[in-house]
């Protein structure tokens, strides 16, 4: 027996459409000024619907770039279902990755702590 999980089909999905759908975004979804990056895609078990987080560089661009992600997704979703043919082709929604900003921040506050703790280790020296 073996002690691995099977590798299931709506994780192969996943990853084929993160890497697939990148790259027709980059040809095709213009975001003047900011860079948009697919985080992370999950796709329900029976294939019918796939969530991809994106996360948005700069931030202040997330509503205006989820914006052009929404109204292009029919499209998105043609073009997808033509380059990797799978069927059912999963409804694409898509969502603004608060992680990674979340986690940028986190960085920051704690290089900012090192620093203030250096800063107060030459003082008392």
């Amino acid at each position: 027996m073996n002690p691995q999980k099977p590798y299931k089909r709506k994780v192969r999905v996943a990853e084929l459409i993160r890497e697939e759908l990148g790259k027709l975004m980059h040809r095709t979804v213009e975001l003047p000024g900011g860079i948009m990056t697919i985080t992370d895609v999950d796709v329900t078990d029976k294939l019918d619907y796939a969530r991809i987080k994106v996360s948005v560089l700069p931030s202040s661009l997330e509503r205006k770039a989820l914006g052009l992600l929404q109204d292009g997704a029919g499209r998105l979703q043609h073009d997808l279902l033509r380059t990797i043919n799978i069927k059912p082709m999963p409804y694409l929604q898509f969502a603004i990755d608060e992680g990674a900003e979340a986690a940028a921040k986190m960085e920051k506050l704690f290089l900012e702590g090192e620093k203030t703790g250096e800063l107060e280790k030459s003082d008392t020296q």
